[in-house]
């Protein structure tokens, strides 16, 4: 058989080489054309073909150099002190044809290397590699993301955007996660705020213009009491979203926070940000400082401290894209949109217990969902149970459909692991600072008068009907329970832990609301 590359080319380390690299290279082809053919693009596809596979198809060719150069070596051996390195003669067709091959090569497994380049960069960049690589990891905060306003963003124009150094910072800080998925050392579930996170004026505000928030919302609610007849309230707010363009005179509302003419500074006393002893407004117009401590908090602040955040965005809408649902809440919308029948006794009450239940995997939710309501009904509507089966039935489908997409017991996930600052129901959220209890040293404090941020325009309520007033409501809470909202928060009863469901517990035994 006539040889067409020089001798020292067919040896064994160069042959199982070429056969790495001629392999990677048909595999790394194949999974392309197999990519534009598909209608359906895997996330591990993108991983092997272009990440995976071209590390095999280098390798290949660096064994196929190294085994060239060893067996040279060896051939040379007897003047191998005269004659170090192989000599190159293009005059002999064997070198010339083993040059061109080796160029020609070269040059392919260039643009091949560009193009792969830019896919798995391309491919690091897209949803579906940081939400579906890690299946367990990810998967709570991928659904959430599916499931939010903000769908239609990519992932890293918020986590990243533009720029080279919050690319490289991303990039690092992706490669310590790589390995903490990689050796489990991943906590349960992911600890937030993320530290590393960018400015909102560099990603939300690329998008949203705090400058032209100055108009009104008018918010339409819903929510069902926990009785048999699962009465019905409602409530229609106007939200001050307004504050943010001096300009038109409008400086009053929820975005005066984001006020152009102010800056906010504020020192968390925990991880969470939930405990905010002290807060800093500085007016930009005039320079003036204003200090606000809570009562006991005499601690020198040092207001160039690590600790200290500058007021964004993200301080209330900490959850934008990646909200978990509270069971209450989220069954009011479902009823009110009619995916529940809302005559079914005690549906509100079952639903919201089947679904805030303690499950170790999603099979065990699944089966437990079912049988609470199920046996519920059996138990104690046993001509219902019978007679609307249908309308059981599809009580368990939808709370299964909401349990999917807000409760992920393998990661530890659920609404009370993450607390939402945005509102004020079942964490703090605007109560960290809007408590009453924020005090200047010259007698100010920071307003927690409802009013401040919205008016409740009508509400039905089952105590006193049908009220509406242009200038303004005192809310009135159903069931009969009796609560001071000065000296109340909503937390204290519809938040997290055994103290708040305790307290609940009480109030509602109090009014008599079973």
């Amino acid at each position: 058989m006539k040889k067409i590359f020089p001798h020292s080319l067919y040896n064994p380390i160069s042959l199982v080489g070429a056969l790495l690299a001629g392999l990677s290279f048909s595999m790394i082809l194949f999974l392309i054309i197999l990519e534009f053919m598909s209608g359906e693009h895997s996330p591990y596809m993108g991983i092997v073909a272009f990440i995976i596979l071209p590390v095999f198809l280098i390798i290949g060719l660096l064994v196929i150099a190294y085994g060239w150069y060893r067996e040279h070596k060896l051939s040379k051996r007897i003047d191998f002190k005269a004659r170090k390195f192989p000599v190159l003669d293009l005059n002999d067709p064997k070198q010339l044809r083993a040059v061109l091959f080796f160029s020609i090569g070269t040059v392919i497994l260039l643009f091949f290397s560009a193009f792969g380049s830019f896919k798995a960069y391309e491919y690091t960049e897209s949803d579906a590699f940081c939400g579906t690589v890690c299946h367990s990891v990810m998967e709570p905060e991928y659904v959430a993301y599916q499931n939010s306003p903000h769908s239609k963003v990519g992932c890293v124009s918020c986590h990243i955007g533009s720029g080279a150094d919050w690319f490289v910072k991303s990039k690092i800080s992706g490669s310590y996660q790589l390995y903490s998925v990689t050796f489990n050392k991943y906590s349960r579930p992911i600890a937030t705020p993320i530290d590393n996170l960018r400015p909102a004026q560099e990603t939300c505000e690329q998008c949203h213009w705090p400058k032209n928030f100055f108009s009104e919302k008018k918010v339409d609610l819903d929510y069902y009491l926990s009785d048999e007849e699962n009465t019905k309230a409602s409530l229609i707010l106007l939200m001050k979203v307004g504050g943010g363009n001096s300009e038109i005179g409008n400086t009053e509302g929820i975005h005066w926070h984001m006020n152009l003419a102010n800056d906010i500074y504020y020192l968390p006393s925990d991880r969470s940000r939930q405990v905010i002893p002290w807060v800093k407004v500085v007016s930009k117009e005039t320079g003036k400082v204003t200090e606000y401590r809570t009562k006991g908090f005499n601690t020198k602040v040092d207001e160039n401290g690590e600790n200290i955040r500058k007021m964004d965005c993200m301080d209330c809408h900490n959850r934008p894209a990646h909200r978990y649902n509270e069971p209450s809440r989220i069954i009011n919308i479902t009823i009110s949109n009619g995916k529940i029948a809302a005559d079914l006794p005690y549906i509100k009450s079952i639903t919201t217990q089947a679904l805030d239940d303690e499950y170790a995997t999603k099979e065990e939710a699944r089966a437990g969902i079912e049988k609470k309501i199920t046996d519920f009904y059996r138990n104690n509507y046993p001509e219902i149970y019978r007679t609307r089966a249908k309308d059981i039935a599809n009580a368990v489908k939808e709370i299964r459909v909401i349990y999917s997409k807000n409760f992920f017991p393998e990661m530890k996930v659920s609404w009370r692991k993450y607390p939402n600052n945005l509102g004020h129901m079942n964490y703090d959220g605007c109560f960290r600072c809007h408590d009453g209890e924020h005090f200047s040293s010259d007698g100010k404090v920071i307003s927690n008068d409802c009013n401040s941020c919205h008016i409740l325009l009508e509400e039905i309520s089952p105590q006193k009907g049908r009220q509406i007033a242009i200038e303004g409501l005192d809310f009135i809470h159903p069931g009969g329970i009796e609560v001071s909202f000065k000296t109340q928060k909503c937390s204290a009863c519809h938040g997290v832990g055994d103290e708040a469901k305790e307290k609940k517990e009480k109030l509602m035994k109090k009014a008599s609301v079973h």
